[in-house]
């Protein structure tokens, strides 16, 4: 039990870092970058969390970033500080980089040695799972706001 916890607080540190990075990229304020590395060990972990419930990693991506989307509204309303800075530095630990470099590489290799059914088979796999994980980030980043202007309207 102590070796899950163990390696989902280590996942959750290195999931903090790129996030932490690439909101200096992004050049967000600095009293941000804290909440920034949070968002992004909270999307990792609990995107790793239910893919060990044997969630598809689609959707697991997706309820990550919903999940992460209803946190950074919550901080943006608190903190006074709009959304992105915190959505768009917390998902990049979820972006399917390895199902785009196989993408890519298969795309090479057709080019390189010539186009066989297996080749055409992996890129078209690859591709779709990347463009169905980056869908569902976008879709899940977006719920929460969504959702919020349509409950939260003032009754006037």
């Amino acid at each position: 039990m102590s070796t899950i916890i163990l390696n989902y607080l280590i996942n959750a540190i290195f999931a903090a870092i790129p996030a932490i990075g690439f909101g200096m990229v992004f050049n967000v304020p600095k009293h941000t970058l804290i909440y920034c590395g949070f968002g992004g060990a909270i999307a990792y972990s609990s995107r790793e969390f239910l893919m060990d419930m044997n969630i598809s990693l689609e959707l697991s991506t997706f309820l990550a970033s919903t999940i992460i989307g209803f946190v950074a509204l919550r901080w943006s309303r608190k903190y006074i500080v709009p959304r992105p800075v915190y959505t768009i530095a917390s998902i990049i630990p979820l972006l399917p980089g390895t199902f785009a470099f196989a993408a890519i590489i298969d795309l090479i290799s057709m080019n390189a040695h010539g186009v066989t059914p297996e080749l055409i088979s992996l890129f078209i796999e690859n591709s779709l799972k990347t463009i169905i994980v980056l869908g569902g980030i976008g879709f899940g980043l977006a719920l929460p706001s969504l959702y919020y202007i349509r409950y939260n309207r003032p009754i006037t």
